[in-house]
């Protein structure tokens, strides 16, 4: 890899937003032919930098320099001009055209373009890289994995120079993030840059040579990868220690607060388990096994066919969330922007959504009930916003979850099901969302957790039920817990265990 040859650089870049500073000052070049790693914390200026790099936004001041060209700001056109491409966490697809036709759309192959030659384009770079996806096929059919897959293939035929990643392994299986990986490898064996930003510091230390550091808006470090290690980087992430990844919890598993029994709907068929007072289920398998679509039946967001659902022993017929939240069932969905808050309203409106008509007499809002209850939660999740006036939408993805969270807690539920309840946060904040794990199994309450992050899964479950092909594949006590167990069961080889 080429040593000093600095392909982009930005200096003293700073952009404000009212009432915040996103980046101060910042500066930090990038090499021909090397992964450059950022991380920092939901809200340190990760997006806004990358941004800043692609045109998004326009800095009040600073300069980037890309291949010995300067400006003040970029724009999407010069951008792409320079060979600058980048993949957000928000795909940027049109689901009613194919794969192909996204992966070549803008293109121009000659002066005729037709479905035949899209589809060759499409199943040459897929052939390249070991991808098993139709060209032909809608997108809006297609896994978020898949799309994830498709958004990085559109990159690579545009011959980006500049490629960067945000958050790109999140939807993904461990088989398709080897697949990525194996991308950049080739991509940084043709002298291209990766920039890739991820909170998962387990794939920082796979795949990057170099990692920088931002913390509130400014830049703290640069460093080559292989002279630190984690508590370092999460140190200068965080700026202080966190002194357990995850947190000791002194509760014991208590009374069944919630039993599926023979649960079926969603796609998924005959799901039994039990979650228990003071402790955390575990839910894992891998994705599409089914695991959101029946926690979406528990909770009534999703239509049950049969089977049952019983909160403290006894059956209960939940047909909407409205209903699952009155029997003391709360969920923090997958999918935060879409099912979790509403990103154009304020806090104090999100957080109080649940218990609104709680709060309204002759359909006029409490007022002074809605202060102090968002109030309450907001300080509790210690979610970081200028005021309970703020949109979610200008909030950073952490701060977006524990929104989620709040409004779910606002309710008074008693068993709490989390979704990939850590998906696109900081280590700071996974960390704050663990303890609040703990503070609710110390309060009697039954967490439900799914997750596709097997260190969490391991680290916080009490037990780990386990999915595969839209069934359950078996269950492991706390002294079976591995890595392999779970994949075994995952994979679908433990089927035959499967409880009754």
């Amino acid at each position: 890899m080429p040593e000093e040859i600095n392909v982009l650089s930005l200096g003293h870049i700073t952009k404000l937003y009212p009432g915040v500073v996103a980046l101060d000052d910042v500066s930090m070049s990038f090499r021909a032919g090397e992964v450059h790693a950022i991380v920092g914390e939901n809200g340190a200026g990760k997006s806004t930098f990358i941004k800043a790099i692609t045109g998004a936004i326009q800095p009040e001041k600073g300069s980037i320099t890309v291949q010995h060209n300067s400006y003040s700001a970029m724009t999407p056109a010069l951008a792409r001009h320079h060979g600058i491409e980048c993949i957000y966490q928000e795909f940027n697809l049109i689901d009613t055209l194919s794969a192909a036709e996204n992966i070549c759309y803008g293109e121009r192959y000659g002066k005729l373009v037709n479905q035949k030659t899209m589809n060759k384009v499409a199943q040459d770079v897929f052939d390249q890289f070991g991808i098993d996806i139709n060209p032909r096929a809608l997108v809006r059919n297609l896994t978020s994995a898949q799309m994830q897959i498709i958004e990085i293939a559109k990159a690579v035929t545009k011959s980006a120079r500049i490629l960067i990643l945000d958050e790109p392994t999140a939807p993904l299986t461990v088989t398709e993030t080897n697949i990525l990986f194996n991308i950049i490898a080739q991509m940084k064996g043709y002298g291209a840059t990766v920039i890739y930003i991820s909170h998962r510091l387990d794939e920082i230390f796979r795949i990057a040579d170099r990692v920088s550091v931002l913390r509130d808006g400014k830049y703290i470090t640069t460093m080559d990868v292989a002279a630190t290690n984690r508590q370092e980087l999460i140190r200068l992430m965080v700026g202080r220690e966190l002194s357990d990844q995850y947190p000791r919890r002194g509760t014991s598993p208590g009374e069944v607060a919630l039993e599926l029994r023979n649960l079926t709907g969603n796609g998924v068929k005959n799901i039994s388990l039990k979650a228990r007072r003071g402790e955390v289920l575990g839910v894992a398998g891998l994705v599409g096994a089914g695991r959101s679509e029946i926690m979406k039946v528990a909770y009534g967001a999703e239509r049950r066919q049969w089977g049952q659902v019983l909160v403290n022993g006894k059956p209960v017929n939940i047909q909407s969330p409205r209903q699952a939240l009155a029997g003391g069932i709360g969920l923090i969905p997958e999918d935060r922007k879409r099912e979790g808050c509403f990103l154009m309203e304020s806090v104090r409106w999100n957080i109080t959504y649940n218990v609104i008509k709680k709060i309204s007499r002759f359909g006029i809002v409490d007022t002074k009930k809605e202060n102090e209850i968002s109030a309450e939660y907001s300080s509790r999740m210690r979610i970081k916003t200028p005021s309970l006036s703020q949109k979610v939408l200008n909030l950073s993805g952490g701060n977006q979850q524990k929104v989620v969270i709040a409004k779910a807690l606002a309710a008074r539920t008693e068993i709490m099901i989390f979704d990939e309840p850590t998906r696109g946060i900081d280590v700071g904040a996974k960390h704050e969302i663990y303890e609040l794990m703990n503070e609710l199994c110390a309060e009697n309450k039954a967490i439900v957790m799914v997750t596709s992050d097997m260190e969490e899964l391991l680290g916080m479950s009490d037990r780990i039920v386990v999915f595969a092909e839209h069934e359950m594949a078996g269950e492991l006590e706390r002294g079976e817990f591995s890595q392999e167990a779970v994949l075994e069961l995952a994979s679908g080889r433990g089927m035959d265990i499967c409880p009754d």
